[in-house]
């Protein structure tokens, strides 16, 4: 057994003549723990909530978008978009015509994103679970319907279960040189009754989503799509597919992942996640440091141990070495039992759902989510090391210096 381990070790649980260095190791190690369960909970939150929003937002956002690098929209009929659509690796392959518009219903009115879709865009069985009215429905006997996001939906006080209120959307004619005397002539309107209300979030509520045919109708659009959404198959590398439509279109066309699609989104919940363990972090510092205070006392406690080692030979090496394994063995302890304790409250919490957020939600369990990630549980062991190394390293200077003192004695 390495020696300054030893020593250390007998050192930790060895009775001190003064009773304050067990208080102040106690509440060394007392702190780190509190501060690693901290870690590791708040972490495993956050995670958590990203996997609850994302899941959400991946109902609607395609893995793969195909948008113009210019314009709004392009022709779909090209050949290698042609090759594409036949291609096996893809489960759903929608074409999208979007544009802004004027949605009115009863005496209320608000411009809304339309988004016409074709079939493939009800392959994603999920639709279902965004939804907080009715179901999403696109068409049916009657003909087309509109699925609308709930911001529009509390604004405008829609009710998707009256068969009788329909909405009423306008949008501005193509090619329309001059006003008419009725200005109602320079726009088309057409009504659609809603089916559903769905909601993921507010840049995607403010949201009516129609039929492909619906919007190529409303909006004078015969050919022309604004983009394309593609769903892979299970198993398909999502990378290495986008790389390969990026290698076929070339410039003329955005290809983009989930991630490039909802940058910011990804951006706000990474930054998040990182701000709070900076904050925890500093907290967590300031109870590793501690343990100068508790190794200072006991180089003092050991002077004549020290004496004694030197005078055996013992270097100022080894006698550093024992004393920061002493310190390293005080965190590290707490760090250890408060990973355990994390852990095992995040699985309970996970289970059993014991702390509420408040008020339940249609969509998501009013539970805190946990989600663990191993990066997270060795990054708090690295940052408790870490900090624990240059405290204890510090504080056993503080032996050297007395070794020093003890031969100018001599």
């Amino acid at each position: 057994m390495n020696t300054a381990f030893y020593i250390a070790r007998r050192y930790l649980f060895a009775k001190k003549s003064t009773n304050a260095i067990n208080i102040i190791s106690a509440i060394s190690a007392v702190g780190v723990f509190v501060g690693s369960t901290a870690l590791v909970i708040i972490l495993s939150v956050f995670n958590g909530f990203e996997e609850v929003v994302l899941n959400m937002f991946n109902t609607i956002t395609p893995q793969i978008l195909i948008e113009p690098a210019k314009g709004k929209t392009f022709d779909p009929n090209t050949a290698d978009l042609q090759t594409l659509r036949n291609d096996k690796s893809i489960f759903s392959y929608t074409e999208v015509l979007s544009e802004n518009a004027l949605v009115r219903y009863n005496e209320k009115q608000s411009p809304a994103l339309i988004k016409g879709v074709s079939n493939d865009f009800l392959k994603n069985k999920s639709l279902d679970t965004v939804m907080l009215e009715g179901h999403f429905v696109l068409e049916n006997r009657n003909g087309p319907n509109a699925v609308v996001g709930s911001a529009l939906q509390a604004y405008l006080g829609i009710n998707s279960s009256d068969p009788f209120e329909q909405l009423q959307i306008y949008s501005p004619k193509k090619d329309v040189r001059a006003s008419s005397i009725n200005p109602m002539d320079d726009f088309t309107v057409l009504n659609i009754p809603p089916s559903g209300v769905f909601e993921i979030q507010q840049d995607f509520d403010n949201l009516v989503i129609v039929p492909l045919s619906f919007a190529r109708q409303l909006l004078g659009e015969e050919k022309k799509v604004s983009a394309i959404e593609i769903n892979l198959n299970d198993g398909v590398d999502v990378e290495k597919f986008k790389q390969q439509i990026e290698d076929k279109l070339g410039i003329s066309y955005l290809v983009k992942n989930r991630v490039q699609q909802n940058q910011a989104l990804y951006n706000v919940l990474g930054s998040e996640k990182w701000m709070v363990y900076i904050i925890l972090t500093f907290i967590l510092i300031i109870a590793i440091f501690n343990i100068i205070g508790s190794l200072t006392m006991l180089v003092i406690d050991k002077l004549k141990d020290i004496a004694v080692l030197n005078s055996l030979g013992a270097g100022k090496k080894l006698i550093k070495r024992i004393f920061l394994a002493e310190g390293m063995m005080i965190t590290l302890t707490g760090c250890i039992f408060g990973l355990l304790i994390g852990f095992l409250f995040c699985l309970l919490q996970q289970h059993y759902g014991w702390v509420k957020m408040g008020e339940s939600n249609l969509l998501i369990s009013n539970a805190y989510p946990i989600a663990f990630k191993w990066k997270d549980f060795v990054l708090v062991f690295v940052t408790v090391s870490f900090f624990s190394f240059i405290a204890s390293a510090l504080a056993s200077n503080l032996s050297v210096k007395k070794i020093d003192h003890l031969n100018q004695d001599l």
